[in-house]
């Protein structure tokens, strides 16, 4: 079975890949998760905090094992899309779970301005404050753009794990050595794209992983947070796809 490195999108944390990882475990993968730089338990300063340390986080633990199927979830897939292009032979292939999937030369911001994702709930309601600046969104917010489908409980759980995200990565753009582009650009990808999702739109996520070749794609009924909302179907999925 398949080695899993799991890394997480923003304002989140290794904590949110906790509901999938027993069924995953219990499909015989071993998993492994880390918290990027200022989030979750790290404590990394923001002003330290961009893509580049984000990925040269994901490189480290890449680099302490075999070579994983690296999965992305959100802005996840900007890290693991830089980390792969980095470290592509540590690769066996690229999932991205309602995640952003750049090409060379595009930053998070350069994708939410097209037209296909015009109806992100979080780019239309963040605050953004501080230097370092710092985004955040309020309880509300957090619940119509990621958690619309998850329980109360689940959602409160969440909550009470999320911190604000330094905003420096969203700004920073994925970037292609050209000596590893043969290499990055062999690498299985596919897709698990959520239906119901209001912070990256079905039509963006299709744009995306239409653009990149991905499959195979998988469809979920589900909101932006589907560890939590569909957590068996997520496991069920991400056990299909890391099937050599």
């Amino acid at each position: 079975m398949a080695r899993l490195v799991l890394v997480h999108g923003a304002f989140s944390g290794a904590w949110c890949w906790e509901p999938v990882i027993p069924g995953l475990e219990q499909a015989g993968h071993s998993v492994e998760t880390l918290d990027l730089p200022g989030s979750g338990a790290d404590r990394t300063p923001a002003g330290e905090v961009t893509l580049d340390a984000y990925a040269q986080r994901v490189c480290d633990v890449l680099a302490a094992g075999a070579p994983a199927v690296l999965v992305g979830h959100s802005m996840g897939g900007m890290v693991v899309t830089q980390a792969a292009a980095r470290m592509p032979e540590q690769v066996s292939a690229l999932v991205y779970l309602c995640a952003f999937v750049p090409v060379d030369g595009e930053s998070l911001l350069v994708l939410t301005a097209r037209p296909e994702a015009a109806d992100d709930q979080i780019q239309a309601n963040l605050t953004v404050s501080g230097d370092p600046p710092l985004a955040e969104l309020s309880p509300q917010a957090a619940q119509l753009a990621i958690y619309g489908m998850c329980t109360e409980e689940q959602f409160q759980w969440a909550l009470k794990h999320r911190r604000p995200q330094p905003v420096a990565p969203f700004n920073n753009p994925f970037e292609l050595d050209p000596a590893k582009a043969e290499a990055f650009a062999a690498l299985p990808r596919s897709y698990i794209t959520c239906l119901q999702d209001r912070s990256i739109p079905p039509g963006m996520q299709r744009y995306m992983f239409t653009r990149a070749g991905a499959d195979p794609v998988i469809e979920l009924d589900s909101d932006h947070a589907p560890y939590l909302s569909h957590t068996a179907e997520t496991v069920s999925a991400l056990d299909a796809l890391a099937q050599p």
